[in-house]
């Protein structure tokens, strides 16, 4: 299914299905994938909750995909390409190490493609033994250069873990997030501590997003969205660091911030699991 994108479209997805997002190599069974078009030279590979988007961008030299959903999903995916490029995928970036995202980048490196992620990302997934390990890695930033089309990959701080990275394609003023941006009222902010991350340091990180210069935005899970909307995401991660400070400071037990966390934010068992007792440590 292919669709062309509008920033009035939504994500309306139940908080126990966000809970089947993982962090495995592979998922139990293919993901049913539509192709939205974002302009004539890019598209995203969207599917409910779980894996991630993976975003194409089409060149005459080959396309650049930024993350690669399950292993599972391999197949789909290139036979999702082939309907819009004749074009072998040249490079994968991943945003982060997660397996929702990374699944993929085993087979895509058996068909030729160069892999990218951040230092940390691929710290992570060495030590998780995963698959597809990235044979290039960035600190701050870099800039890959492809069919004439500029791409720059930035760290810029930690957030959902400590090794994600966005990815900017200023020519179209299209941001890709990755899970530092997630779409949709459940969909809520995942701080892995596990893996470094921060509801200290989210927000500021997210201000330094901001300051590209994109106007659309594709986020880790959930429809492309604004600028706008990943603002309003900030501000949540606010809310909810703010929240947990106040209750943390009042003494509050664990089962009673996991409720507040749960009715006031959307958490799900996934978020607990991953979040709650490092939200704890670093906000006592």
């Amino acid at each position: 299914m292919k669709r062309s994108w509008h920033p009035s479209l939504w994500a309306v997805i139940s908080a126990s299905l966000w809970a089947t997002f993982g962090h495995a190599q592979s998922g139990p069974q293919p993901a049913e994938l539509e192709l939205i078009q974002l302009n004539d030279a890019m598209y995203v590979i969207h599917n409910a909750v779980a894996p991630g988007n993976a975003t194409a961008l089409i060149t005459d030299e080959g396309i650049l995909l930024v993350d690669d959903k399950y292993g599972v999903d391999y197949d789909n995916i290139v036979a999702v390409l082939r309907t819009v490029s004749e074009q072998p995928v040249k490079y994968i970036v991943n945003t982060h190490h997660h397996g929702d995202h990374t699944g993929s980048n085993a087979s895509f490196q058996e068909a030729g493609a160069l892999v990218v992620a951040s230092e940390m990302a691929r710290t992570h997934m060495v030590a998780a033994g995963l698959p597809g390990q990235p044979t290039f890695t960035m600190q701050e930033s870099a800039r890959i250069h492809i069919g004439g089309r500029v791409v720059d990959l930035h760290f810029l701080g930690r957030a959902h873990t400590d090794g994600d990275v966005v990815v900017y394609f200023p020519d179209f003023q299209v941001l890709v997030a990755g899970d530092l941006f997630t779409y949709g009222d459940h969909l809520p902010q995942l701080i892995d501590y596990s893996t470094g991350g921060s509801a200290k340091a989210f927000s500021q990180t997210l201000d330094n997003i901001l300051e590209l210069g994109f106007e659309t935005v594709v986020p880790g899970h959930g429809l492309p969205t604004t600028k706008a909307e990943m603002r309003r995401f900030r501000d949540g991660t606010v809310a909810l660091r703010e929240r947990a400070r106040e209750l943390i400071g009042e003494g509050v037990s664990r089962d009673e911030l996991e409720a507040v966390m749960r009715a006031e934010f959307n958490w799900s068992d996934l978020h607990v699991a991953r979040g709650l007792d490092g939200l704890l440590v670093e906000l006592r």
